[in-house]
């Protein structure tokens, strides 16, 4: 049973957050799995990543966010002109995210685009619904194959809530280690959501300069 949204208490993180980069304006840090991206209502579920940040940056504001489960890169702000500048460039979809996964079972395919539209559901779940759903989708690419699961680049080309893993299930290999899309057999593969955001690319908010980052999965 899926926990309430005031039910759910944050297990304690030890990983760090890393800073991969940084400058008078933004940070660009590594995300650790499990870890909250921002502090929740409970004050039990306090630590995240901007709760971290602030303690050494305490201007620094969150420019998007990755479900407590997934790890990889992050844009972070350091002012409030720029939050709104990058928050600009995320509306434009001028912002490129790319991911990598762990999918229950084999694909066929070796690329394809992952076309389906996706609705809110009862919270937390997102839906598949073409008829009241709005336009969703993800393209991805085999990067490995083994016996029993599939390792594949995602690149979404839009950025509906949870998509990444309610496509993986739409097409019958949900991912490894998802509790909210994912069969009992997926989830039990791992004690993670195997998801990962392993490429940023966006314009620097002040040069204008087009930035690429780049950090690899550890699975």
């Amino acid at each position: 049973m899926l926990n309430k949204p005031d039910d759910f208490i944050a297990p304690i993180c030890h990983a760090q957050v890393e800073i991969l980069y940084q400058d008078d304006a933004i940070l660009v840090i590594n995300k650790p799995s499990g870890l909250l991206s921002l502090s929740g209502k409970n004050p039990l579920n306090q630590d995240s990543v901007h709760f971290r940040l602030v303690q050494d940056f305490p201007n620094a504001l969150m420019v998007h966010r990755l479900d407590f489960g997934t790890s990889g890169l992050m844009l972070v702000a350091l002012s409030k002109p720029i939050v709104k500048h990058l928050n600009t460039q995320f509306s434009n979809r001028t912002v490129k995210k790319v991911y990598q996964a762990v999918l229950d079972g084999v694909l066929k395919n070796d690329n394809g685009l992952i076309d389906c539209a996706i609705a809110k559901g009862e919270f937390p779940l997102q839906k598949i619904c073409e008829n009241t759903g709005k336009v969703a989708q993800s393209e991805y690419v085999v990067l490995k194959r083994l016996c029993d699961r599939t390792h594949v680049q995602f690149t979404p080309l839009t950025g509906r809530t949870h998509q990444l893993r309610i496509h993986s299930a739409a097409i019958g290999h949900p991912m490894i280690g998802c509790d909210l899309y994912g069969t009992q057999a997926s989830l039990a593969k791992s004690t993670r959501l195997m998801l990962h955001a392993s490429e940023l690319a966006f314009d620097h908010p002040l040069s204008g300069e087009r930035m690429h980052f780049s950090h690899p999965s550890l699975f």
